[in-house]
């Protein structure tokens, strides 16, 4: 697939980015826990999934494919992954397309073999392929996880600890990462901690993964979140860590906590179902509604509605039934069945909602092609009046550190008044969460995150114009990585 053909979204929210995991367990069957991990963290990535392994013999086999977890690896895949230990990658593109190319584990053996998982996105991928390329370094991709993984291959330090160390001060922007050799396997998480990695304990081994979720499922423990600039390594010896970069300004995403992670993750130390929900307790003091019904935008919606109708003292139903069996599709439905397009997603229940002033609770409003059309088909329903409530701020600003959140001039919100949105929408009244509506909730402050998507306010020091998804792509013919 080149980057000019997207599949048909499935919402209308920012793309869920990726998701890392690795673990060192002898004998507890590797790549199976990482199976399992991974389909825990299938919300992260749904374009490819891969695991690599090692082999006692110090052999890395890697696989991956585009797909879902649950398409790309059978008993038989999962056989051939033998060893002590294995790294997974969910992914949806973030820098570079949704090719095969950039499915993840990068494998490379440029003078060190490993293989590695990347979430996030370096604002400098493009000086750093440039100048790996004048050193007659071949790139089979075009993504920024595959110059780090070059990078640390041909690195010269000594063992992949001191190469981690060595390579961590050149990379720009965000980045949670996870690379493994033949006798380790390492993650390391930017100065920043842009992106979530959490740290695990599996009876006497360790593990690493993008959520807290992915522990779950594995029957692993969650000890603590990976520190901004901090290194972990997972050997035969245990557990070592080592803090490689000082953290001046620590800049968690901020939409981790309203959208990205699972609802039963765990993030600053609180259950994100508890900090939604909060989130839309406090949407209902902010901006109340004079309504019958409260329903939810679900799933993404579905805590914070919860606390909207607790806090408003307002019934809650379900409006809109959602078909949790749709994955994302390349099949376009055809003039016919174009004007029911969403109700693959969506249906809503005319004994519900008619002749009811619904509020509707979601998360986020990117684009707003989806949330039109819902007001729509809830009007369709007989719903007499639709009040809209957004559990965030309005986004307004791209990000670029790895997640796809469209340029300024898709997004709804630019340039426009609530009102104006409002209007755009079809909606009787539209309100959105504060920024300090948000801190309340998430209950750390806010001069440890990063919330640019809603204020603009880039805090790794860049303009926020960073490099675009296909910035590698788009180099001249005959430097692009092909």
């Amino acid at each position: 697939m080149n980057h000019t053909e997207r599949p048909m979204p499935d919402r209308d929210g920012p793309r869920d980015e990726c998701g890392v995991f690795g673990v060192y367990a002898p004998g507890r069957d590797p790549a199976r826990l990482a199976y399992f991990a991974l389909y825990a963290l299938q919300h992260r990535g749904q374009e490819s999934a891969g695991i690599a392994s090692c082999d006692e013999g110090g052999h890395i086999t890697t696989l991956r494919e585009t797909g879902l977890v649950s398409q790309v690896f059978d008993e038989q895949k999962l056989h051939a992954l033998d060893g002590d230990m294995a790294i997974g990658h969910v992914r949806y593109s973030t820098t570079g397309g949704g090719s095969w190319e950039n499915s993840q584990p990068v494998w490379r053996d440029d003078g060190r073999e490993l293989a590695l998982a990347h979430n996030g996105n370096l604002t400098n991928a493009v000086e750093l392929y440039n100048e790996l390329r004048d050193r007659g370094i071949e790139f089979r991709g075009t993504s920024d996880s595959e110059i780090i993984a070059a990078l640390l291959s041909i690195e010269e330090a000594r063992p992949i600890e001191n190469a981690v160390a060595a390579v961590m001060p050149r990379l720009r922007g965000a980045y949670s990462t996870v690379v493994m050799t033949k006798r380790a396997v390492v993650a390391f998480r930017d100065p920043h901690g842009v992106r979530p990695l959490s740290l695990g304990k599996l009876g006497g081994r360790f593990c690493v993964a993008s959520e807290s979720c992915a522990f779950d499922i594995i029957g692993a423990e969650l000890m603590r979140e990976v520190g901004p600039g901090e290194l972990v390594a997972l050997t035969e010896d245990g557990l070592e860590t080592r803090q490689i970069m000082p953290t001046d300004r620590p800049a968690h995403c901020v939409f981790e906590h309203i959208y990205f992670s699972r609802p039963d993750s765990r993030l600053e130390g609180r259950v994100l179902q508890e900090v939604r929900g909060r989130m839309g307790e406090i949407l209902a003091r902010e901006a109340p509604a004079d309504a019958d019904l409260v329903i939810s935008v679900p799933d993404s919606g579905n805590p914070a509605a919860n606390g909207y109708a607790r806090a408003s003292g307002l019934a809650k139903d379900d409006g809109l039934i959602k078909n949790r069996y749709v994955a994302r599709t390349f099949i376009q439905p055809g003039q016919e069945l174009r004007k029911h397009g969403l109700r693959m997603k969506f249906n809503p229940l005319p004994e519900i909602v008619s002749g009811k002033r619904v509020v509707v609770v979601d998360d986020s409003i990117v684009r707003g092609n989806t949330t039109r059309q819902i007001i729509g088909m809830l009007r369709d329903a007989g719903a007499e009046e639709v009040h809209l409530r957004i559990s965030a701020p309005p986004i307004r600003n791209p990000c670029h550190y790895g997640v796809d959140m469209s340029s300024r001039e898709e997004m709804i919100a630019h340039d426009r008044t609530v009102d104006e949105i409002a209007a755009e929408l079809g909606a009787d009244s539209l309100a959105y969460l504060s920024l300090d509506g948000v801190y309340e909730a998430v209950g750390t402050p806010r001069k440890v995150h990063c919330d640019a998507c809603f204020t603009g306010d880039y805090p790794l020091g860049d303009d926020g114009e960073g490099n675009g998804k296909f910035a590698l792509e788009e180099l001249p013919v005959g430097q692009g990585a092909r």
